[in-house]
């Protein structure tokens, strides 16, 4: 028989990373976090387990790493999993669908203001990257600075799985470029 290739371990819930991430008085939204680590990692970043928050400049109030089993230390194990799974499992964390729309139509926003903000720090000013990769930071960047409002809930919805499904493959494509432009720095070599 043959194995199945292991699947990327599953996001903590938006509201146990929250708590978590209040705990450690990083004052930061659960999706900006998840953002902005996703952004790191997407701009190149290099963290471990115990150092992301540091890098982040999220050390909070007393500095602790969060530890093995909490959300955060899942956050994450996951995204580091998800955005290198070829089978494209990547998810952006969330308020969960119940929550009401302009929450997470907000935490969208959040996610992406984090999600810069982090590729700023790991790629810096003037990244090396491709024209579709360019082009899709410019759109995470056009869609941080948008406001939302709401008149209709079953297009508004819809709009808004849409969006963030496109920052997602954005975000994806953000990833794998660097990867590709790190492996073609370090063949030059």
């Amino acid at each position: 028989m043959s194995s199945s290739p292991s699947q990327p371990e599953m996001l903590p819930l938006h509201h146990e990373v929250q708590q978590d991430a209040d705990a450690l008085a990083l004052g930061v939204d659960a999706s900006e976090l998840h953002g902005a680590l996703c952004g790191y990692l997407c701009g190149g970043g290099q963290s471990s387990r115990l150092d992301w928050l540091t890098r982040l400049a999220l050390e909070g109030d007393n500095g602790v790493a969060p530890q093995p089993d909490l959300a955060l230390d899942r956050l994450y194990l996951a995204s580091c999993g998800q955005l290198g799974d070829p089978s494209l499992g990547f998810e952006l964390l969330l308020p969960d669908d119940e929550d009401p729309i302009d929450e997470r139509a907000e935490a969208l926003l959040a996610w992406c203001r984090g999600f810069l903000g982090g590729f700023g720090l790991a790629a810096g000013a003037d990244p090396a990257m491709g024209a579709d990769a360019a082009e899709a930071l410019e759109d995470i960047s056009r869609i941080a600075a948008s406001s939302v409002s709401f008149d209709e809930p079953d297009t508004d919805e819809d709009s808004l799985m849409e969006v963030s499904e496109f920052i997602r493959v954005a975000a994806m494509l953000l990833y794998g470029d660097s990867h590709m432009q790190a492996r073609a720095r370090g063949t030059l070599h």
